[in-house]
């Protein structure tokens, strides 16, 4: 049998809890890593660490529509990888310009009958490549100059209304215009990327390999160490390529496995 998110989510808690994990559930407003222990604040509560893993993820950005809020797992997605195969020969709508929304396109092309990809704009800007093989897809068709003004449907996706008068039915509608890395809090702390990703060494060694520099020191030992020693990172405030449960335990596996390791190596006897 499947096993909904929610409920592995807390199958996950309970293992942790039982080799004792102290879960605190606190809302994390501000941090100091210029000082050891590191210190972090709650609205309520102030925490001392000599290691901090962050693992705080990225959020998908939506339209901000009421009916797009209510119908987000009823039809309404940001995750074709994760939802695509709910929509096999089905009618489905994309949202976006870039190369995700490209990429989710091409990937649905797997499972729907028909992808609409909708644009405000009249030319996109994702790479030559990906708009080639969107526009040469049969099953794809584009629809320039339209945004959405709601989406149909009570209990399920059924439609989408479009600016003006237009309606088009479609049976899903997947959002794919970015993602937000959840980092805030960070900034000026350690290093984060244009578009507010964390750096680790890893990110780092391979932006040096494509003659990129940063005046930040990195522990190269570490993959998962930011600008910061003993302040570690991973999953998807880390990674915008693929964004999956999967590689985000992985990388918080490597992250963890990191921190204790350099615990143990540096710890007084």
């Amino acid at each position: 049998d499947s096993v909904l998110g929610p409920d592995l989510i807390e199958k996950m808690r309970v293992h942790a809890k039982k080799f004792g994990t102290n879960i605190l559930d606190k809302n994390i407003t501000k941090v100091d890593f210029t000082k050891k222990p590191f210190e972090l604040y709650s609205s309520d509560e102030k925490y001392f660490s000599n290691a901090v893993i962050i693992t705080t993820g990225a959020k998908a950005i939506w339209l901000g529509l009421e009916s797009e809020t209510r119908l987000r797992g009823k039809g309404v997605s940001a995750c074709a990888t994760c939802d695509g195969f709910f929509f096999k020969d089905k009618i489905v709508g994309v949202v976006g310009g870039g190369d995700s929304a490209m990429e989710e396109a091409l990937f649905l092309t797997k499972f729907a009958s028909k992808i609409y990809i909708l644009h405000r704009r009249d030319e996109f800007r994702a790479s030559q490549i990906m708009q080639d093989r969107v526009k040469n897809h049969p099953k794809i068709e584009i629809l320039w100059n339209t945004e959405i003004d709601e989406v149909l449907g009570e209990n399920k996706v059924e439609g989408i209304k479009l600016t003006g008068t237009r309606q088009l039915k479609v049976d899903g509608l997947f959002i794919a215009i970015g993602h937000k890395p959840d980092t805030d809090v960070f900034k000026g702390q350690i290093e984060l990327d244009e578009k507010g990703y964390i750096v680790t060494s890893q990110v780092e060694a391979l932006r040096r390999v494509s003659g990129l520099t940063s005046k930040k020191n990195y522990d190269f030992k570490y993959q998962t160490m930011t600008s910061v020693a003993v302040v570690f990172a991973g999953g998807d405030c880390v990674d915008h390529a693929y964004r999956q449960a999967g590689t985000a335990v992985g990388m918080g596996i490597a992250a963890a496995l990191e921190a204790e390791r350099w615990l143990d190596l540096n710890s007084k006897p």
